[in-house]
């Protein structure tokens, strides 16, 4: 039976009580973190739980827990819910209170939640590639914000799946932003390019480590914006996000990317992320 957080305790599924007051289900007025788990442990738990609290703090929200308790609590459900491979999701919530669109004049204390569930690596993808279209971004222009609002995610990832792809492509004023659920890489004539971070994007963790990853690797980058065009024309594209890892992109709106087939730089990008993971994993 699966164990879940909730409120300051760990129980079943069954004993879950969530109330109909909750802010989150009335506003998604909450914030909330994926964290990847490899062999059984929590891989960069340290930067996704302070992220969790730059998207709180940017919401004028107090999550009654430290970052050193929430990622003592995500290895708690790992532990009893005994994962090896999977990813913890953890949320928090405004509170319950009546409902009014402001904040609650009385104190409400934000209510907690988290669960750790088996997840494989996305083997078949990373190795093979996947195909993207590209929609227009209608969401708000606090994308930087981890916040439950993911209604525009949800319809645009939608209309790419009804057209046979696996991610949507966000769009906004004649340029490239990110995936519906991840973060959008393109290689040109050996350089890697991506949108800055701002707030028309979200600072993804895995993003942070393929930077991170071409500095040591001395693979020259550009944090700029790109238009579509750029985007079909690049030789190499990719995806990231904690689930995704490093993803290649063959497709783009039907289109080939380069040759068709996952580039030069994707994967030596792949085998540095998985030489961050432990062997035993990364040769799944």
């Amino acid at each position: 039976m699966t164990t879940y957080f909730i409120d300051g305790q760990f129980t079943s599924k069954d004993s879950l009580k969530l109330s109909i007051d909750d802010r989150g289900y009335y506003f998604g007025d909450g914030v909330y973190e994926v964290v990847k788990v490899y062999d059984g442990e929590l891989f960069t738990a340290e930067e996704h739980f302070a992220r969790l609290s730059q998207s709180a703090s940017k919401i004028k929200m107090a999550i009654p827990y430290s970052e050193q308790q929430l990622i003592d609590i995500a290895k708690e459900l790992v532990k009893v819910n005994e994962v090896k491979t999977g990813h913890i999701y953890l949320q928090v919530t405004r509170g319950a209170s009546p409902r009014v669109h402001q904040f609650p004049e009385l104190a409400v204390t934000p209510v907690v939640t988290a669960y750790a569930i088996h997840n494989p690596r996305p083997l078949s993808n990373i190795e093979g590639g996947i195909s993207v279209k590209s929609v227009e971004d209608v969401r708000w222009l606090r994308c930087d914000i981890k916040s439950l609002n993911l209604l525009a995610n949800v319809l645009a990832k939608q209309e790419a799946y009804e057209s046979g792809c696996a991610e949507a492509i966000f769009v906004r004023d004649g340029f490239v932003m990110e995936g519906s659920s991840s973060n959008a890489f393109g290689v040109k004539n050996g350089v890697l390019i991506t949108h800055p971070a701002s707030n028309l994007i979200l600072n993804g963790i895995t993003r942070q480590v393929v930077l991170k990853l071409c500095n040591e690797m001395g693979i020259p980058v550009e944090e700029r914006a790109f238009t579509p065009e750029e985007m079909y024309a690049m030789d190499e594209f990719f995806i990231t996000s904690t689930t995704a890892e490093i993803t290649p992109v063959v497709l783009i709106d039907e289109k080939p990317v380069g040759t068709g087939k996952p580039g030069e730089i994707t994967r030596k990008l792949q085998e540095a992320f998985a030489r961050q993971i432990p062997l035993s994993v990364a040769r799944d």
